[in-house]
């Protein structure tokens, strides 16, 4: 576990020469959230970011993010942050929002840099980590990792941007692919891309296909019974998503002249997580037409 910490912090350097200048364009560090003149925070946190903090990397994740203090003019003083992971926000998360039944991380799957953080004096921010490691979680489940300011040198707490809700949905299919995609007439085809079934619930997931560059996403929902290695999938259906087709097909515009489909899928079949994984590499499929003419789309997933 050592080594794979030290292995994550070693990639940390660039990470945060990278990622610095995009946050301070958050302007909620500089500017006061009210009259009061400064709070401390978490930028680009809170419910208003919740998708944002998904934790969808594979293995081993080093996640960078900035605590700040808001405030028209950098403090003259530096601010001490103490920060913890506090689980009982994932009791109350749930209550409010039942349809996932997030878990906590257990310690022994994150690292976080350190509780207390100190912004120096002048700045209005400053970067730090959490390793989270999910090779140790059962990628079945779904986890949270709540990470709140908890005290801030006696500045009061934004009470809208002070916590990042990391967390992990459970989907049997989440993950990398190896994404090859046939174009009819032949346009853009390639192999061997690598691209992710990112999870909206346990039972849906999104993933990029090859067509307009790919930035068009399948949405693919399914029905899990049992649980296990005997767990069947059925009632598999897929769709555009639908900001894509309004943002990106209706644009162009393109009409969808038939619809995406699995191939090989027969409705009422009660699939093993192997036939199903079979599934996704016959391919989605989908036809469009549009100024250029009719196009035939396959995406493969292995």
């Amino acid at each position: 576990m050592k080594r794979k910490y030290l292995k994550g912090i070693m990639a940390l350097g660039l990470a945060v020469t990278l990622f610095f200048s995009s946050c301070l364009k958050d302007a909620r560090q500089f500017q006061p959230e009210s009259v009061q003149s400064n709070l401390a925070e978490l930028p680009l946190s809170g419910m208003a970011n919740f998708a944002a903090d998904a934790i969808t990397k594979a293995g081993l994740d080093t996640i960078i993010f900035a605590v700040g203090v808001t405030a028209a003019n950098p403090p003259t003083t530096s601010t001490s942050v103490s920060l913890v992971v506090d689980n009982s926000i994932i009791t109350s998360y749930v209550a409010a929002n039942p349809a996932i039944n997030y878990l906590p991380i257990p310690t022994s799957a994150y690292k976080l840099a350190s509780a207390t953080v100190v912004i120096p004096s002048g700045k209005n921010s400053t970067l730090t980590y959490v390793i989270v490691d999910r090779t140790q979680l059962d990628p079945t489940l779904s986890y949270m990792l709540p990470v709140k300011v908890a005290s801030a040198s006696g500045l009061p707490i934004s009470a809208n941007y002070s916590i990042h809700y990391y967390h992990i949905i459970g989907n049997d299919f989440a993950g990398p692919y190896t994404h090859d995609f046939i174009r009819t007439p032949a346009g853009g085809n390639f192999t061997g891309h690598i691209d992710i079934f990112q999870p909206d619930s346990p039972t849906q997931f999104e993933v990029v296909g090859g067509y307009y560059n790919g930035q068009i996403r399948y949405v693919v929902n399914f029905v899990k019974t049992g649980s296990g290695a005997s767990a069947t999938y059925s009632n598999f259906t897929i769709a555009i998503n639908a900001a894509d087709k309004t943002n990106i097909l209706d644009a162009l515009p393109a009409a969808i002249t038939v619809p995406p489909s699995i191939v090989g899928y027969v409705p009422g079949t009660q699939y093993t997580y192997a036939q199903a994984k079979a599934l996704f590499a016959a391919g989605f499929q989908y036809d469009v037409l549009g100024g250029s003419g009719a196009r035939h789309n396959l995406d493969q997933y292995h």
